[in-house]
């Protein structure tokens, strides 16, 4: 089978859209070694993000926009490419960004579209007015123009059908797994190191993702600032994301209440580190009033970290049954389950036995095996 991906967020995104990319193409090409993948990517300067272990294979290739579609990248990934890949010979096209090209229905192969959210409709404040009408022509019509549309969680799938109207038999849920370095077992010399380089506190309550207003990092600043419970713990809140205007927000609301040293931030971390991050928690937090999956609660229980999420959207998914969830305007509850969890060895322990159970069900062959099944029916 020769399939055909859009590659431009795998090749150029570091996080999200990205890792989304690089994940199932990986997966894939190890269970399905004998398929081609054609990789189109729109700049062949930028694809720093496609590793040697995504491209070494013969069963890979680049694609890069040729004669005067070299002047015309934007433009060739959303129309030029089409006649790349029906001369290719391709069997599927899988746009994995929630895009397909405009006249993919003239490519001559199975058409597949991966949905990751649609918080832009759902909760439109959180976006630029043009930014909202763009998503929405791309994703709406890359829904009509799919063969399959698949949905990255049961509450994606739900979105769809409910703001597009896209019939439920043509939407598969196809979750999205971790990387394997969560799931391995960090080495105690990696570990202290990457403690005594960041100086991360002995406790710690760690958030990872990026600080901005959708993420609602600060329902856990008023847990710690309203709970005298937790400023006694001596527990402090290790951040870990990219920085935004919200950011220092949080930053501003922390230290009119002195409580600024209790919360570290770090920026720009390397994903070698993060495990690390992980599993010297104590506690993982995850406060997102909507995501359309939430990786890094998955990213969490795999690690073996006792995770706490919100409910409204689809958090339950991604952490499980054993994951505590509390609703995103309630930093009493939030306050009240950071200690619980801290303080209760026997509740840390149970959470994290059946998250790593639970976390089983996203093995990298059952995804690869369900994506395959869509690619061939």
């Amino acid at each position: 089978m020769r399939i055909a991906f859009d590659a431009k967020r795998a090749a150029q995104n570091r996080t999200g859209l990205g890792n989304y990319s690089r994940f199932v193409i990986r997966i894939l090409q190890r269970y399905y070694p004998d398929d081609m993948q054609l990789l189109y990517v729109p700049n062949p300067r930028k694809t720093q993000y496609l590793g040697s272990d995504l491209t070494s294979s013969g069963r890979v290739s680049l694609r890069f926009p040729q004669g005067f579609w070299k002047r015309l990248r934007s433009l060739w990934r959303v129309w030029g490419v089409t006649a790349d890949t029906k001369r290719e010979g391709c069997d599927v096209f899988h746009g994995l960004s929630n895009e397909l090209p405009l006249n993919v229905r003239k490519a001559g192969c199975r058409k597949v579209v991966t949905i990751h959210d649609l918080i832009f409709v759902h909760c439109p404040e959180y976006y630029h007015w043009i930014d909202r009408k763009v998503y929405d022509f791309k994703f709406r019509r890359a829904c009509r123009n799919a063969d399959v549309v698949v949905a990255v969680s049961e509450y994606t799938k739900r979105e769809i059908m409910r703001y597009y109207g896209t019939p439920e038999h043509k939407i598969r849920v196809v979750y999205q797994g971790c990387d394997p370095a969560f799931a391995a077992t960090v080495p105690q010399e990696k570990a202290d190191e990457v403690r005594c380089r960041y100086q991360l506190p002995s406790r710690f309550v760690l958030y990872v993702g990026s600080i901005e207003k959708r993420k609602n990092l600060m329902l856990v600043a008023k847990a710690f600032a309203e709970s005298r419970e937790l400023q006694a713990s001596g527990l402090k809140v290790v951040a870990v994301g990219k920085r935004t205007a919200y950011t220092d927000e949080i930053i501003r609301y922390l230290c009119a209440k002195g409580i600024d040293n209790r919360f570290l931030f770090f920026h720009n971390v390397p994903f070698a580190d993060l495990p690390s991050f992980y599993c010297s928690a104590t506690v993982f937090v995850y406060p997102s009033r909507i995501e359309g999956f939430g990786i890094p609660l998955l990213e969490a229980i795999t690690a073996g970290v006792p995770a706490i999420g919100c409910t409204g959207s689809c958090l339950e998914e991604a952490g499980g049954p054993d994951s505590i969830y509390v609703n995103p305007d309630d930093y009493h509850a939030m306050a009240q389950a950071i200690i619980r969890v801290a303080n209760d060895p026997v509740q840390r322990k149970s959470m994290t036995d059946k998250g790593k159970a639970y976390a089983r069900r996203f093995s990298d062959e059952t995804l690869a095996r369900q994506l395959h099944e869509i690619y061939i029916k």
